[in-house]
Formats: C-alpha cells, structure tokens, sequence
C-alpha cells in the first residue's frame, strides 16, 4: 500500500519524529520517490538471512564501517528514505542518516519483494550512487549482485548461488560462499 499524497523528505522524517507511524500496530513504512509505503512483517526466512549477513559482516570484514540493520539512509535527491536491511557505510559520525554517497555496501532480502527489489529499488539505488547492491534472493536461493551504477540502473547484475563467492568491491578479502546465506532456511 502507498500513499495517495507526496511528502518531502523533510516532512516524512518530521512524521516519523513526532511518532506518527507508531502505536498500537506500530507500522513499518520507508518513503520511496515521495510515496509513503507500508512494509511487510519481517518473516523467520528473511529474520534468519539477515541474521546470517550482521553476523558475516563482522566475522569476514576487518574493513572500519558502520553496519546497519533494517535502519533508514537518506536519499534526498530522489525524496526516499529506505529501510535496507544491511548496509555498510562509511564510518563517520552522522548528524543524520547516511546517505547514497556515503553507502559501501547496500544488501536487501527479497522473500516476497524480489520484483521491487530488483526493479524500483536497484534503479533507486543506482541514481543515488550506491556502488553494490545485493538481492538475497530467499525463494531462487540465489544472490543478485548489482555493480556500477549509473543515472539509468547498475550497468552490471549477475546472479550467483550455491558454492560460488562473492566479495564486496570496498573489500575483496571478505569472501562470502552465496549457499552459506540459505543453508538455515
């Protein structure tokens, strides 16, 4: 479900200071191009992929960076505010949310997003500069790796799965076996 009206960055944020989206069904939502959308509940598919990538992120990177978990990075020129499920920034102090720029990393779980998460949002993605942008695909049990983006989508997508690896641009030496990410499911 999405919002008829379009809200500025600025405003949603304000909405979501003042608590707005909380209460009895504390709703999860995320702005994409003006549009307020209701999120999915979080299944125990997509609860254990996520739990798998926070706990590899640590384990395979010694680069310095700022893991995020299901946590909102600001898009201001296309008037989104996502909620990826893990990303890797740039280890900085953050007078607000990171933004596109400062993105090392971005991972979405698509358990029952795959569409919007290989079409809207890696086109989101890629004009706001995210350089790597996975899907972990829950369904094809597959990784869809997303890589130099430009103003019209990533000009490279490859999809990886069972024993074939993968490491993130930003740090070659942190291997990940893509059938390691589905193998509690």
């Amino acid at each position: 479900m999405s919002s008829l009206a379009r809200f500025s960055l600025p405003q949603y944020e304000r909405m979501v200071e003042t608590g707005v989206f909380a209460g009895q069904f504390h709703q999860r939502v995320e702005l994409i191009r003006g549009e307020i959308r209701q999120m999915n509940p979080i299944g125990h598919p997509h609860t254990t992929v996520v739990d798998f990538l926070n706990a590899w992120s640590f384990r395979a990177s010694p680069l310095e960076k700022l893991v995020r978990i299901q946590e909102t990075i600001r898009l201001p020129d296309s008037g989104s505010a996502p909620e990826p499920d893990v990303v890797w920034a740039v280890e900085k102090d953050y007078t607000n949310h990171p933004q596109g720029s400062d993105v090392l990393l971005l991972v979405e779980v698509a358990d029952t997003t795959l569409r919007v998460d290989c079409g809207e949002k890696a086109r989101l993605y890629a004009e706001s500069g995210v350089p790597e942008y996975w899907v972990a695909d829950v369904e094809g049990r597959k990784l869809i790796v997303h890589r130099d983006p430009s103003s019209e989508g990533y000009r490279d997508t490859q999809e990886l799965a069972g024993d074939e690896e993968i490491s993130p641009l930003c740090d070659p030496k942190a291997r990940l076996r893509v059938g390691d990410l589905f193998a509690k499911l």
